[in-house]
């Protein structure tokens, strides 16, 4: 009998310790998957929070930036509504100065666009109403010197102020707004330097 105690024995320690064996490695391949997912755990958070980080900076700068493009637009906006007001300020000041200034003006605009041909001047009704005397004779002096000649049209040309120039079948609209039109970049960069002391 003390033989098969002694075999049982043997056998329930052989048991234990192959129990004690692969509880031991089930805890140790346990702690190493809880090791392994805590490191992959740490290193997805680590790279979730780096990826958060640079999308947010990102964000940023991208929202500094419409905001900057958005105040850059709007102070050009608010140049250019300045400027063109400026403009219409000058439109309308040579529009209402006194008769004698008012053809002086439209004298020496004629005078650089007189060319040799016969050549038609036509005002407005306002202006062919008010026109000094001598008005057409100094630009009669002014065309013979190119060769050419100038007369005052009879009918007004439907204009606010300054005046059409005619030869032949090519007119040229001089009123201050169709000249203000034709250099409106010009005038705007000129507006801007004296506005804001910088080309808009």
């Amino acid at each position: 009998m003390a033989g098969i105690e002694e075999i049982l024995n043997m056998i329930d320690s052989q048991q234990k310790q192959t129990e004690d064996n692969i509880l031991s490695a089930a805890s140790r391949k346990a702690t190493s998957i809880e090791r392994e997912g805590r490191d992959r755990a740490e290193k997805a958070y680590a790279e979730y929070v780096k990826k958060g980080k640079e999308q947010l900076e990102r964000d940023f700068e991208n929202s500094c930036s419409s905001a900057d493009a958005a105040m850059k637009r709007r102070i050009l906006d608010s140049k250019i509504k300045l400027i063109d007001e400026a403009v219409e300020a000058a439109v309308k000041k040579l529009d209402t100065l006194p008769d004698k200034e008012y053809f002086s003006v439209l004298e020496k605009l004629a005078v650089k666009r007189l060319s040799g041909g016969e050549g038609v001047l036509s005002l407005s009704s306002r202006d062919l109403a008010r026109v000094p005397a001598d008005f057409m004779q100094k630009l009669s002096e002014a065309a013979a010197k190119t060769g050419g000649s100038v007369k005052l049209a009879k009918e007004p040309a439907e204009i606010e102020n300054g005046f059409v120039l005619t030869y032949g079948l090519i007119s040229e609209n001089c009123s201050f707004r169709a000249i203000i039109e034709a250099e409106r970049e010009g005038v705007r960069d000129t507006a801007a330097r004296v506005l804001f002391g910088q080309v808009s």
